[in-house]
Formats: C-alpha cells, structure tokens, sequence
C-alpha cells in the first residue's frame, strides 16, 4: 500500500509519544548524539559499526592522521606511515613533550614603547605640534594598543588613539616584537610613530628572549606649541592687570587640611572628638569632619560644619553675617579655633599645609612639630575578690 493517509495502520493502543533528546552539551559546547530510542521509547534498528580495521581498509589511501593529547602538542604524521591499526595505538601512546598556550606563558606581559608624531597644522602660526604617544604590544595575542597620555588644559583630544588590535604592517602580515626597536620609525595606519625610547621590562625581554640588544634611546624634542604657550605673558603697563578668574585658576583644588581635637568632658556624658578641618585657599572657605571609629557609639554623621566661611565670634546666627572670618594664616599648631561654639584645639596637619606654611609664612619644621595630646588613661577594672566561706553549703557556693 502506499504511504498515504488512510492506508497506514497505527497502533491504537499505543499511548506514549514522548521524543528522546538527541541534542545536549559536550563539555560545555553543543553536541548532537545518535538515538537508541525512538517515538514513545521503542527501539531503532541499530547500524553495524565497523572495527577500526575494516574502516582503513575501506579508505583506499592512509589519511592525513594527526593525533593530539591534552595539554601537549600536535604531532603530525605523513600518509602512508600507518598500515594498521596497532600502529595507530602505538604513535598514540607516544610520549610528546609539553606546550604551554601563549595566553598562559605570556600573560600579563606587555611591551612599552615612548615615541611621539608630528601632526601638521593649518592657518596657524605653528607648523606642527608634537603629539607624545606610548605603544603597548600584548605578547599573550600579538595585539597592540596606542596610547596618548592627557595633558591638564591642553585643548586637544588626547586619550586611546588606537584601540587593542592586530595592526597590519602590509596586506600580508601583522606586526610583531621584531618589528620594534629604538630610533626607528613605525608606520601605524596613516601615522608615522618615532619610536625614541622603552621601559626597563621591554628592553630585558628583548635580550633574554630575542636575543637582541635595542639602540640607545633618544631625547624627546620639544613641542613648539607647548614652549610657546609656556612663555610668560609680556605685560606693557607698570600696574599689574587684574584678571577675575585668576585666583580661580592659581588656587582650584589646593585645600589645608588641619586635624583638631574637641575636649566636651565638662558637659555630661562628654567626650572627646577629633575632626579634620579643610580649608579651601580658592575661595576662604572651612569644613569641618568629624573622625568616626568602629563602635564609637555615635551617630554617623559626616560633617560637623558644612564649606563655608568660619565667623571669629559666634554667639548665635547672626555671626554668621560677621565681617571678621578665620584666614588660612590663623589655623597654627597648637592654636584654638571656634568651630561655631567649639573651642578646637589644632594639634597636627598634613604635609603639604606644612609645606604650605614653610613657604609663605617662612615657619621652621620645629614650629610646625605635631601637638602632643595627653592621652586619657584608661579607667581600671576592678579585681573581683571571692567572699569568705561563711559555713553555709560547700566552700564552691561561696565562689
């Protein structure tokens, strides 16, 4: 009968239709396997397997075989080497030496090289400018990275210049450790790099590994943009001009910092405190912080008096509007200074507010000498002594 609708017959007993998985993973990756069962766990006729015998003879000619064992390399063997199959046990059983992966024995390692290209300029009174660069070679995959460290207001773009890639010396090959030296010129895309000096690890690696002596490094030429922006401005007039963001530009981010200490054991249930006092030169401004430790049984607050300039005299809110404010001249060593009420004793500061003081109030090292605090001798724990046997029970109750 034809394999057509109605003249198939079906088991109308039948009741299970589940389907075996013949897909599943192999040691993490997707793999197919051969089905035993089929529809509703009936058993498919099985194939004949041929022994690894017959399947040579069957290949009229020995393959190209190349057998390999876990963490060791490719040993490859020529057609015709191999006329049965305990041949093929035998080369497979063969001791091979050990091959570490790249990724493994160059890990971590990189290669740096200090070099610099000149990028033309137009309609402008420089004719070049002198981008400084640092090339990065990844020995673990043979890639490279281009680098160009920013410079604080230079007014160009600098950053990643190239991406980690495989950079193409010709349409054939990429480049490659031997590729580099000192003194040379390195094309990268539409750049032209002159390679002029390397780090201490480049340099070893390239005569303990490859056998070479690099040139001696070069001196970094100077960029006339940046000489000439470094020139002092010339000022025509004998009264010295006033520029308003000036003190802006001169103080931004150079701050004091002066630790105190606050003695309120005279109220009840008071401690000491230690803050960390912040002064802001840009614009005359204090914070105060308070010194938080593990379990100190206080609340977390961050700060104790938010940036903002510090009144001399405070007896209530209106101080705060006072003309007389604490200058950067009145925080010494030693001195006391009223944090809104607060008589805080400073007693130390960091080493540039030392530096700082040495070099516009002319102090020495031994006036700018840390304050030693008296420390709080800690109170004794009192000795507890075991009561006298007073005849009642044992003598162990009386312990």
């Amino acid at each position: 009968l034809p394999f057509l609708p109605g003249n198939v017959f079906e088991d109308i007993t039948k009741n299970d239709f589940r389907r075996s998985q013949s897909l599943w993973y192999n040691n993490g990756y997707m793999a197919t396997r051969s089905l035993k069962y089929g529809v509703g766990g009936e058993p498919l006729p099985v194939t004949a397997e041929l022994s690894p015998e017959e399947l040579l003879k069957e290949m009229k000619d020995n393959p190209f075989i190349i057998y390999t064992h876990k963490n060791k390399e490719f040993c490859p063997y020529k057609k015709g080497g191999i006329t049965s199959y305990d041949e093929l046990l035998k080369v497979q059983n063969e001791p091979q030496s050990y091959k570490i992966p790249s990724y493994i024995a160059y890990d971590k390692m990189v290669l740096r090289f200090f070099g610099y290209y000149k990028e033309s300029t137009y309609q402008s009174s420089e004719q070049y400018h002198l981008r400084k660069v640092v090339i990065y070679y990844y020995l673990e995959d043979n890639t490279m990275r281009v680098n160009e460290p920013q410079v604080e207001n230079s007014g160009i773009p600098q950053g990643v210049l190239i991406s980690r890639q495989k950079i193409p010396k010709s349409s054939s090959e990429f480049y490659t450790p031997k590729d580099f030296n000192i003194g040379i010129n390195v094309q990268l895309y539409a750049k032209t790099i002159r390679i002029v000096d390397c780090d201490e690890f480049t340099r070893r690696y390239y005569q303990e590994v490859e056998n070479t002596d690099l040139n001696p490094a070069e001196s970094m030429p100077e960029d006339p943009y940046q000489l000439e922006r470094n020139k002092p401005i010339r000022v025509k007039n004998e009264d010295p001009k006033e520029y308003p963001l000036k003190h802006f530009i001169e103080y931004d981010r150079k701050v004091l910092r002066f630790y105190c200490v606050w003695d309120d054991r005279s109220n009840m249930f008071g401690d000491v405190h230690k803050f960390i006092i912040h002064y802001y030169l840009v614009d005359d401004c204090v914070e105060v912080r308070e010194v938080h430790k593990p379990n100190d049984g206080r609340n977390p607050f961050p700060l104790l008096l938010k940036k903002q300039p510090l009144p001399k005299v405070f007896t209530d809110m209106k101080d705060l509007e006072s003309n007389e404010k604490y200058h950067w001249s009145d925080f010494k060593i030693g001195s006391i200074i009223n944090v809104l009420g607060r008589k805080c004793l400073i007693y130390d500061c960091d080493d540039y507010t030392r530096y700082y003081f040495m070099k516009y109030l002319g102090m020495s090292e031994e006036e700018l000498k840390p304050y030693n605090i008296p420390k709080e001798k800690p109170a004794e724990i009192p000795k507890q002594i075991t009561p006298q046997y007073n005849g009642f029970g044992s003598e162990e109750d009386s312990l």
